[in-house]
């Protein structure tokens, strides 16, 4: 049943009745699948993905590396869920190489950034350093092209 989650992935908006029909299977077994998935966690919730660069809507996304110490017992968990219950921070990821935390955050205007980062994350006991990377264009996100040129796939006649 992986595939339900893939093509949910790929598209959350097909219905248990689609995906029965691409799969050969009844929408009943579908439908008993994605709850199940949602009962245990596997799906942990739906969303959209907006290219917001296109409304009218002033905001500014950075990508903040964080250095932090591992609690004893808690490893970076209390620190990460810390800084996830901020509702600026967007994602959060225990990540390898030189740093441990990569946060993701948004604010209105890159001041609220700055300041969220100094008066906020930085002062926290267990952060050691940031560094602050302010987006200035996303290209894909969560395997969709922002802007993507429309390809005409019909044939040439000759």
């Amino acid at each position: 049943m992986d595939t339900i989650l893939k093509l949910l992935e790929e598209n959350g908006q097909l219905t248990a009745e689609q995906i029965a029909v691409m799969l050969g299977k009844t929408e009943e077994e579908v439908k008993a699948a994605i709850k199940q998935y949602e009962d245990t966690g596997v799906i942990i919730g739906y969303t959209t993905l907006i290219d917001w660069d296109k409304t009218d809507r002033e905001y500014v996304s950075a990508i903040i590396e964080l250095k932090v110490t591992p609690q004893r017992d808690k490893g970076f968990d209390r620190i990460a869920e810390k800084i996830y219950n901020y509702p600026e921070v967007t994602s959060v990821s225990l990540v390898s190489g030189g740093f441990d935390l990569l946060v993701t955050i948004e604010g209105k205007t890159l001041k609220d950034v700055a300041y969220f980062v100094a008066n906020k994350l930085a002062p926290m006991e267990d952060v050691i350093s940031t560094a602050t990377h302010f987006v200035l264009k996303k290209y894909k996100d969560k395997g969709i092209v922002y802007g993507a040129p429309e390809v005409d796939e019909r044939g040439n006649i000759l």
